[in-house]
């Protein structure tokens, strides 16, 4: 019996290590995940000029913003056919308000949805395509949808040079531009 006895304390003990080393292992990884750059939790990272950039670039070309909302964000619109937009530089929307509007648009107003399925399943505002309908004004279709690393990256842009930075100027403008360029001369240096 002693030997069977002894066998039995040594499986035992080789359990207890086995679930040891096994929860440490599992600690560790927990640990590394949260000091891990780009781990859940994270803060997320400033944007980079070319995300800024690329920002700019879809605010103009796929989204084609500036018809409404001008070149600058300003509200001066750069179409005459198209519909009024909000004056970016003023509004008192955060980084998620600013996401939010992009995606869904803006209820009973001309503000598009960007998201392409903003109103099949009740992520926006709770509401569905048959919903919309109710409202007098309706939403227009937008000039293209954007996905979501899309819509982030013209936040990015909006929240580096347009959002809270007050009226457009000379100044603004070579900043904004990043130059003195031909929509500068508009204003008075």
């Amino acid at each position: 019996m002693g030997v069977y006895t002894s066998l039995m304390v040594s499986r035992q003990k080789r359990s207890i290590w086995r679930r040891f080393l096994s929860g440490a292992t599992v600690g560790v990884a927990i640990t590394a995940a949260l000091v891990v750059p780009g781990a859940q939790g994270q803060e997320p990272q400033a944007p980079t000029a070319s995300d800024i950039a690329e920002g700019l670039r879809l605010y103009q070309q796929k989204g084609n913003c500036q018809a409404c909302h001008g070149w600058s964000g300003d509200g001066h619109k750069t179409d005459s056919q198209m519909p009024d937009g909000a004056n970016l530089r003023d509004t008192k929307l955060n980084r998620s308000g600013l996401v939010t509007t992009i995606k869904c648009g803006r209820l009973n107003s001309q503000m598009p949805a960007f998201d392409k399925f903003a109103y099949s399943d009740g992520r926006c505002y709770g509401k569905k395509q048959a919903d919309l309908k109710s409202y007098p004004t309706r939403m227009p279709d937008p000039p293209a949808t954007l996905q979501q690393r899309e819509i982030d990256l013209i936040v990015d842009f909006l929240l580096a040079k347009v959002v809270g930075k007050g009226p457009m100027d000379h100044a603004r403008c070579v900043e904004f531009w990043g130059s003195d360029t031909a929509a500068c001369k508009e204003f008075l240096k």
